[in-house]
């Protein structure tokens, strides 16, 4: 019964674990994605396991059960669950009543909790560690109180100062309070319990005089922020640090007895060692801001820190030790459940200490990435071996008693644990340093590689301050002229509606800035001039360059041009794509479908679009990274019917900003062919009212490079009285400028109208290798896209002749009013961005190549073969 009991409150907080780790995967596309995740982790995962342990261990202490027992405890998860969801819910949805009437309950059941602890406590018979359930009374008031403060954070209304200094008070109650005093009181006991030792009596005084001094800190905190000093309140926030300084000075002399060997054990160690370090730099940055705003705005690392190297490390760790021993089974079930925890337990560790050091640190961008990624997966790996503990233990109960008997490795031994895994250890520690190194190669800027700008000058003394805005893919001012020698900072501000970044030649860069935001940058003392540019894809072609000219200086070293951003798209010596062309090899590829259904029944059609990077294949052993609507270039075709209604969700999943634009709609472009940053989306509504075959595409600028990246797809509106006909294909012609190998679009080759390959569907010999079938004697009716974005085109089936075409939005020859006899057309021409169909039959068996009788065209990659044979279904 209690194996059962334990296993299944844990199952609520694995599950809220995992919701966390979710919204973190899918914070790209998650609103309010930082504040989720926290919040599913602290106010869902990490107060539901307090909530649990902190009885737990009251019961265990004071040697008597809590006043409303095991359903009192479940009535209290089931009111924290239901609260905390109403919390969370209300504010993503911004529903005040939900925010109000979810707080009102969690403070309900946090209340019913201390009081019990409080009732059971008093009278009971005393011992050396039942004190520490005192703290849980504590903890539990700090959590009332800082749910009140995030309610009114919530609300709004007050002033700048008022809502930084009510949110300091809140995160202190909630994290210094809540958390640090629970996880403390809590490791006096587990701590010894994980090590199978005695807590020695030095250990008992210190552990003891901690949470005393922890508390006394936490309470002239609150104080201090609400008397509107900050050096009080990074002084009393000092104190907390000390506080858990000199409980940790328990746990050490816990240590002496028995070195820590268990995953369990180190994840403890490594989370109170988080937790005291950024506690300290909590007072620290508080100390050091120049206002109660900046303290909020700066404390955004260090909480990080807290919530996921302390906070939800304690809550691994404790997992990994508890679960195996508390559904039991026996000792050959917990031994069996022990081992499968341990097994590449060190890999984990690494990854997870390591990857959040990487994040939380002023670590380039691209490295905070791939450190967050890496402890994220390890994350889940933990809470992976977790549940195959379980199912591991409940497997090794049915075992017949002879397997019991059976040797395991010494890692998996309930007496004797030991942290194994070396091997998969060092792996974990290469792929930190792999990860590291990855970024800094890919954005070198970021890191502060480049060459100096001092050029052994002489400095002047003076100090040259430039304000820069970034908007409309222009730098105002786009250039100054300073003295050599003399010091230059510029701060930069992004008064644009999509994300801007300013590098210099240096390797000074001002990192990604979304709408609103500045960064400040110190170049030093300038002896050299200096080439200066936006980095984000295309920004650069279209204008967005800075020059910082210094009189009598060198040149810059970096020349104008496409080869500097490292997604530019290369030039055409080392590694570029255009060198690899051979359109006389043969392709493997999977042909992107040409052929095309019906249009779907009904008349509202709703579709989601989803914005990714594919690197792909558009020639043999040519590829590219595209960026694309859905995941293929072209883009997905659209069908529909004239009056049909499209409700179309953009979610863009990129690394830039994306829009959308759909020549199939007449309305005002304002809103729904806006621009839209990464993790955003929006959704356009168009009505069909006029058919024929039309483009869409990104209109981001530089709409040129978008479009030529992928970024382009058809949408098909029947002409009324359309004829069904014995097959149907589409074809997008569309050109490619080839950069690097694996890398986007060369913009000089863009603005020089100079295509490396003109292509249908996406691959310049897809349907020569993979011809599209058809019969002599059908109905063949083939819609063609001219998506550019710059080379008109002519399609022509050679050996065939056309009895319709249909060219925007008009029949030219045929159709259902218009029996033009025997009449026939050879080609259907198209300038960038026009659309139709022609129809004709196949006289008999036989290659039908189709071609874009631009012929140099043709001879860069547009051209197919229509296989006709009898044998075709």
């Amino acid at each position: 019964m209690r194996a059962r009991w334990h296993l299944r409150v844990h199952v609520l907080v694995l599950a809220w674990l995992i919701a966390a780790a979710v919204a973190a995967a899918a914070h790209r596309v998650v609103p309010a994605s930082e504040w989720l995740m926290v919040h599913l982790l602290m106010l869902g995962g990490v107060t539901a396991a307090m909530l649990i342990w902190s009885a737990h261990f009251t019961q265990a202490l004071r040697r008597r059960p809590l006043p409303t027992g095991r359903r009192g405890e479940a009535a209290r998860l089931a009111g924290h669950t239901s609260g905390a969801i109403a919390v969370i819910v209300g504010l993503v949805r911004a529903e005040q009543v939900e925010v109000i009437v979810g707080a009102v309950v969690l403070g309900a059941v946090v209340v019913w909790h201390g009081v019990e602890i409080a009732l059971t406590a008093r009278g009971a018979l005393s011992n050396r560690l039942g004190w520490s359930t005192w703290a849980y009374v504590a903890a539990a008031g700090s959590l009332v109180v800082g749910v009140v403060f995030g309610v009114l954070l919530s609300r709004g209304g007050a002033s700048v100062e008022g809502s930084a200094r009510l949110y300091v008070a809140h995160v202190s109650l909630m994290i210094l309070g809540w958390v640090a005093l629970t996880v403390v009181a809590t490791l006096i006991t587990l701590w010894p319990t994980v090590l199978a030792v005695r807590m020695p009596d030095t250990g008992v005084r210190d552990g003891r005089a901690g949470l005393w001094v922890m508390g006394a800190g936490l309470a002239a905190a609150v104080i201090m922020v609400a008397l509107g000093s900050r050096a009080g309140t990074s002084t009393a926030v000092a104190v907390v640090a000390l506080g858990m300084l000199i409980a940790a000075r328990a746990m050490v002399s816990a240590a002496r007895s028995r070195v820590p060997v268990t995953v369990a054990a180190w994840h403890l160690a490594c989370a109170v060692a988080w937790m005291i370090g950024a506690a300290g730099t909590w007072a620290v940055t508080i100390a050091l801001a120049s206002s109660w705003d900046d303290a909020r705005s700066r404390l955004g690392g260090v909480l990080a820190a807290f919530v996921v190297g302390g906070a939800a490390q304690v809550l691994i760790g404790a997992l990994t030790h508890l679960i195996p021993m508390v559904i039991g089974g026996g000792p050959h079930a917990v031994r069996r459940a022990r081992g499968t925890v341990e097994r590449h337990a060190l890999a984990r560790l690494v990854l997870i200490n390591g990857g959040i050091a990487l994040w939380v640190l002023p670590t380039p961008s691209l490295v905070r990435v791939g450190g967050s990624v890496l402890a994220l997966a390890a994350g889940v790996w933990t809470l992976a071996a977790i549940v195959a503990a379980v199912r591991t233990s409940y497997r090794a109960r049915r075992e017949p008693e002879a397997q019991h008997a059976v040797v395991v490795p010494a890692s998996a031994l309930a007496d004797r644990p030991r942290l194994a895994g070396r091997t998969p250890a060092a792996v974990a520690a290469l792929a930190l340093v792999l990860t590291t190194a990855a970024a800094v190669a890919a954005d070198p800027g970021a890191a502060g590689i480049g060459a100096s700008a001092h050029a052994d000058v002489e400095p002047t003394g003076r100090t040259v301050e430039v304000q820069v805005e970034a908007s409309q893919m222009r730098f105002t001012p786009g250039g100054i002229s300073i003295d050599a020698g003399d010091r230059l900072v510029i701060e930069v501000t992004n008064t644009d509606d999509t994300a801007h970044d300013l590098v210099l030649d240096t390797g000074e860069a001002s990192g990604r800035l979304a709408p609103g935001e500045s960064a400040r940058m110190d170049v030093g003392v300038v002896g050299r001039d200096i080439a200066a540019w936006c980095s984000i894809a295309g920004h650069r072609q279209m204008g967005m360059t800075f020059d910082i000219a210094v009189q009598g200086a060198a040149p810059p070293q970096v020349a104008d041009g496409d080869d500097a951003p490292a997604d530019a798209g290369g030039s055409e010596t080392n590694g570029s794509a255009a060198a690899l062309i051979d359109l006389q090899a043969s392709s493997t590829v999977t042909p992107h479908p040409a052929a095309l259904e019906p249009a779907p029944e009904g008349t509202l059609h709703r579709v989601t679009l989803e914005v990714e990077d594919v690197v792909t294949e558009v020639a043999p052993g040519v590829t590219q990274r595209l960026w694309t609507f859905g995941g293929s270039a072209p883009a997905p075709t659209l069908r529909g019917t004239v009056g049909d209604t499209f409700e179309i969700t953009l979610v863009n999943n990129g690394d830039m900003g994306h829009s959308i634009d759909f020549h199939a709609s007449a309305i005002a472009p304002d809103a729904v062919m806006r621009t839209i940053e990464p993790g955003e989306s929006l959704t356009y509504t168009f009505v069909a009212e006029r058919a024929g075959a039309w483009m869409y595409h990104c209109s981001t600028a530089p709409m040129s490079l978008h479009i030529a990246n992928g970024m382009a797809g058809a949408v098909i509106i029947d002409p009324p009285g359309l004829e069904p006909v014995d097959r149907e294909y589409v074809v997008v012609q569309s050109e490619l400028y080839l950069g690097e190998q694996g890398g986007i679009a060369n913009p000089a080759k863009i603005a020089d109208e100079d295509p490396d390959l003109v292509v249908f569907n996406g691959h310049a010999t897809q349907y020569r290798d993979h011809p599209l079938p058809a019969a002599p004697g059908e109905r063949v009716r083939v819609w063609v896209v001219d998506a550019g974005p710059s080379r008109a085109s002519s399609f022509h089936v050679v050996g065939a002749q056309f009895d319709t075409v249909f060219s925007e939005g008009t029949y030219l020859l045929g159709g259902p009013d218009r029996p033009d006899g025997p009449a026939g057309a050879q080609s259907l021409a198209l300038q960038p961005g026009q659309g139709g169909f022609v129809e004709l039959m196949f006289p008999e068996p036989g290659h039908y190549p189709f071609v874009s009788h631009i012929m140099v065209d043709a001879e860069r990659g547009a051209a197919g073969v229509f296989d006709v044979d009898d044998d075709h279904p």
